[in-house]
């Protein structure tokens, strides 16, 4: 059986912007360390709940893919 081992959200650099409303307003949360890992929200609060989501599950699909930590 294999043990994982899975860093606390917080353990990863996060940026936080605003939306122009071009882009449809709100905010996006992005993990610049994990490609392609980004969530948005109406507020700040709602984006970083929803990028903490977005993070668990890249960091779910890359250990199932047999991705090493180095990888991402």
């Amino acid at each position: 059986m294999r043990t994982r081992t899975t860093l606390s959200p917080d353990a990863y650099q996060v940026t936080v912007r605003p939306l122009s409303k071009e882009e449809g307003g709100g905010y996006l949360v992005e993990y610049p360390d994990i490609p392609g890992c980004m969530s948005d929200g109406e507020t700040i609060e709602e984006a970083i709940a929803n990028g903490r989501e977005a993070l668990r599950d890249c960091v779910a699909v890359f250990q199932e893919s047999g991705r090493k930590r180095t990888d991402y």
